[in-house]
Formats: structure tokens, C-alpha cells, sequence
């Protein structure tokens, strides 16, 4: 919203501005970054464009979802253990086509180890 109004916004890392001594601490934070960024004490972080930061935002929802998929692929797995169903010895993957479907038919009630095939 500022860089609409074309206002020059500028990040600064937290980091190097508690190496410059002062009141970095209180109320008047906002005040003393802006103090110091106007004596050029404070340097500019990186920026991406606005394209780059939605890119990034989508990459990062991919893979917090690729590691939210992960876990429960790891709770699938430890449950079929705890039922002493070992199917990752039978199939080389739990969530492929026939892994899921054993797995749909023993949660629709199945039992016979020759129909779960």
C-alpha cells in the first residue's frame, strides 16, 4: 500500500540495527529506526518485485503442504503398523493406487486377506 502511493519503503533487518546502541527497546522504536535509517545507519534489505513475492508465497504453500501430505502419510503408516498390517512390505508405496485401495477396503469393513488382493 505505500509503495502505491509511492513512498520509498525500505526493510530493514532487526539484526543490525540492535548492533547500533540506542533505545531499541521501548515505545519509541519506530521513531529511532527511522532516525537512524535517515543518518544512513541502517541498510536496505532485499526486496523482491511483487511478481517474485507471490511466486514465492505459492512455493512456499506447495511445500508446506508437500510436508503436511508427508506427515500424514507417516500417521497412515504407524496406524497400519499398530493393526500388525505390514502392507509396506507387501507394495512399494502405501498411497499408490493399490496401496489405497486395500486400504479402502479394510476401512469399508473387509477382513479376508484373499479379497484385500
Amino acid at each position: 500500500m505505500l509503495e502505491s502511493r509511492d513512498l520509498d519503503v525500505v526493510l530493514a533487518n532487526a539484526r543490525e540495527a540492535r548492533a547500533v546502541p540506542g533505545r531499541k527497546s521501548d515505545v519509541n522504536d519506530a521513531q529511532w529506526l527511522q532516525r537512524l535509517h535517515a543518518c544512513g545507519l541502517l541498510r536496505a534489505s532485499f526486496r523482491p518485485s511483487r511478481n517474485i513475492a507471490e511466486l514465492r508465497a505459492y512455493f512456499r504453500a506447495r511445500e508446506r503442504h508437500t510436508d503436511y501430505a508427508a506427515a500424514h502419510i507417516q500417521h497412515m503408516q504407524k496406524a497400519l503398523t499398530f493393526m500388525n498390517i505390514q502392507l509396506h512390505h507387501v507394495i512399494s508405496t502405501v498411497t499408490g493406487v493399490t496401496g489405497m485401495k486395500i486400504i479402502r477396503a479394510i476401512v469399508a469393513g473387509e477382513r479376508d486377506p484373499d479379497k484385500l488382493r
